[in-house]
């Protein structure tokens, strides 16, 4: 599903971001991320959704290699990766049906396709009833489940979940994070890159710890050991 082979990446300041990674995540696999910041755990992310290109190495997603390519297809090849952030990024001016609905109006979708998904993955995220509030309106932990469906509507085939609980109380923390081991026993795989030791510890799964720019650890059976 993600290769990173021997993958460097060096930004023109000289400043090197990542040194010879070497990764690769099974299809389905829950993985999560770990590093102090800087680390290089955002680099990595940026190279796997293509925002930045890696100076050296290989690339290949769902048999995509990224070296080859066309500049035409990246659009379509982010369609396939779901990304959610820390700051949620939702519309304030839309609703939530109309935030999760915009993600498939820059895709091409019709308004036929759009009323069957959308109703859908509101009901996955446990947002049914929600369509027509504002994210004013929302608490975080709601939030974040509306940038989850956005990122799910396209059904794609990764999901990145980029600190997806910093911005929340433990209660919520913890919701969120069950929503994605949900999502992720439907088939998804999912990456989540956080910095919350005692989700980490408690999630008992595969965890990749990156420290200047390189692979410290990967333990199939992690602990936070930053």
């Amino acid at each position: 599903m993600i290769l990173f082979d021997r993958v460097t990446k060096m930004y023109p300041n000289k400043s090197m971001a990542l040194s010879g990674i070497n990764v690769h995540i099974q299809p389905k696999e829950f993985v999560t991320i770990v590093g102090s910041s800087g680390a290089g755990k955002s680099t990595l992310i940026k190279l796997l959704t293509r925002e930045e290109v890696q100076t050296s190495g290989k690339i290949i997603v769902g048999g995509v290699d990224y070296d080859t390519i066309e500049k035409g297809k990246v659009p379509h090849l982010r369609r396939r990766i779901g990304v959610v952030f820390q700051d949620f990024k939702l519309l304030p001016g839309r609703n939530v049906f109309e935030n999760v609905a915009f993600a498939l109006e820059v895709s091409g979708y019709r308004g036929r396709e759009i009323k069957r998904s959308v109703p859908k993955v509101l009901q996955l995220v446990g947002l049914k009833g929600k369509d027509s509030n504002f994210p004013e309106e929302l608490s975080g932990g709601e939030r974040q489940r509306v940038a989850i469906a956005r990122a799910l509507v396209r059904q794609p085939k990764i999901l990145i979940a980029d600190e997806p609980t910093g911005n929340l109380d433990p209660k919520n923390a913890w919701e969120i994070i069950e929503l994605l081991l949900k999502i992720n026993r439907f088939g998804t795989t999912v990456l989540l890159t956080t910095h919350n030791k005692e989700i980490v510890n408690a999630l008992k799964r595969r965890v990749i710890t990156i420290n200047r720019g390189r692979i410290a650890k990967d333990e199939e059976i992690g602990r936070y050991a930053i």
